[in-house]
């Protein structure tokens, strides 16, 4: 099922009065693996945070966001990218 039919399911749902069990939100779940510094890079990643909340996205409601920062070492990258991959259990990794 789409995206926009879930939309108009959920607000027909609301509009009938459905319980709210029925409106309950999907969390999605991000895995960013990325190739640099917190310190360096980590405003950059703050922006697409903030653009997330204003999408209605809110980590801890209805999202979840696990990042690593490989710190300049490629050579940490696999053991990193595996590490994410664990904690996606039952996602979809692309």
């Amino acid at each position: 099922m789409n995206n926009r039919r879930k939309l108009v399911l959920a607000l027909g749902a609301a509009a009938l009065g459905a319980p709210d069990i029925l409106l309950a939100q999907r969390v999605y779940r991000i895995a960013v693996l990325i190739h640099g510094t917190e310190r360096t890079l980590g405003a950059r990643f703050e922006a697409l945070r903030a653009g997330l909340r204003e999408l209605g996205y809110i980590e801890g409601k209805n999202l979840s966001i696990s990042i690593r920062w490989n710190e300049g070492g490629l050579e940490r990258l696999p053991d990193l990218a595996e590490e994410l991959l664990r904690g996606l259990h039952g996602c979809i990794a692309i």
